[in-house]
């Protein structure tokens, strides 16, 4: 049984460790086990910036000031990343995470680089950078406050309400064509999402941020992500209008995938939440990823292909045309990129 807060309930074995310990289930245990805490570790590294050289995705460089996410959500492909680590893909994904606090230092020292060419920015293209530690750490406001110095584009998505918070840098960003943000909305089921995604805003609160944004002048979209066939795909169009009903002006959308142990975590999610259905749903995915559970494929990976593929796309499509929803993100612009160092002052 998973504990209460948690996606996982387990660490499935990391594919690169050598040897595993084995608990033994019939020894004596003494004490009644403990509630999980989050640890925070800290990361030397002294870059910060990841080039993506992925053309299906819509930013240059890749920015996640935290590996690892509290939010818990049993889906998430980024859990894999942890095991380069050391960690496992599953209680420690959510509870061992990682925490770059110089990142706003390091990214305007890249910024500053005469090497460095203005592109796009992503935040939370691997694990969401609204997670709840944020809300004290602030290293993503820092980022932010880099970025609207620099007006450095930047596209951020997440399921976190927290990022309205930062509505001082972002309607900044905005006067300059310099940001974009997608609130993710898996489900508009409270009870579903309390279980999906154990510690991530309610759904209601992610339509309010999207609200919050958008009236400020933010451009604002919704990224209904990920859908699973059989489990939240036929409330794609709910989601969108509901979006679009509170100021949204853009959506995207993407399939599922399950690389490596993450299967092994969403498999058990299943089980436990719902037993009838596991095997259908992961059925329905292996059918859109060609017997597969996951795929790497550029274009591929996100979608899918198939029967179950081709409906959530034309489902996607569709709502978007009936709504009057952009089916991808404004373009950002550069041109008012400049290379600032802090308390230098505007000449005009």
């Amino acid at each position: 049984m998973a504990e209460r807060g948690r996606g996982a309930d387990g660490n499935p074995l990391n594919r690169f460790d050598r040897f595993h310990v084995e608990t033994d289930e019939d020894a004596w245990v003494d004490d009644a086990p403990r509630p999980l805490k989050t640890v925070f570790l800290g990361d030397d590294s002294q870059s910060i910036l990841t080039k993506s050289d992925t053309e299906d995705l819509p930013f240059d460089h890749g920015l996640n000031p935290y590996r690892g996410c509290e939010h818990g959500c049993a889906y998430c492909y980024a859990r894999t990343y942890h095991e380069y680590l050391g960690f496992s893909a599953g209680l420690d994904f959510e509870s061992k995470i990682v925490v770059k606090r110089n990142a706003p230092a390091l990214l305007e020292k890249a910024l500053l680089k005469k090497t460095y060419q203005p592109g796009f920015i992503a935040m939370s293209g691997v694990t969401d950078c609204y997670q709840p530690a944020e809300r004290k750490l602030e290293i993503t406001r820092g980022c932010l406050e880099v970025c609207a110095r620099f007006r450095q584009p930047i596209l951020l998505i997440t399921k976190n309400a927290l990022i309205s918070r930062d509505l001082d840098h972002l309607v900044e960003l905005a006067k300059h064509r310099a940001t974009a943000v997608f609130l993710s909305v898996t489900t508009l089921d409270p009870k579903l999402a309390r279980i999906l995604e154990p510690r991530a805003s309610t759904p209601r609160a992610r339509l309010e941020t999207i609200r919050t944004l958008a009236e400020a002048g933010v451009p604002a979209g919704v990224s209904a992500a990920p859908m699973i066939p059989g489990l939240n795909d036929s409330e794609m169009p709910a989601i969108l209008a509901a979006a679009k009903e509170h100021g949204a002006s853009f959506a995207m959308y993407s399939m599922v995938r399950l690389p490596g142990s993450v299967a092994e975590v969403f498999a058990s999610w299943l089980a436990r939440n719902f037993p009838d259905r596991k095997e259908k749903v992961l059925n329905r995915i292996r059918a859109a990823y060609e017997g597969m559970l996951n795929s790497t494929a550029p274009g591929f990976r996100n979608r899918g292909a198939g029967a179950a593929a081709e409906q959530l796309r034309a489902m996607f499509h569709a709502s978007c045309r009936r709504l009057g929803l952009a089916p991808r993100p404004p373009q950002l612009s550069t041109a008012s990129f400049r290379r600032m160092t802090p308390g230098q002052g505007e000449l005009f």
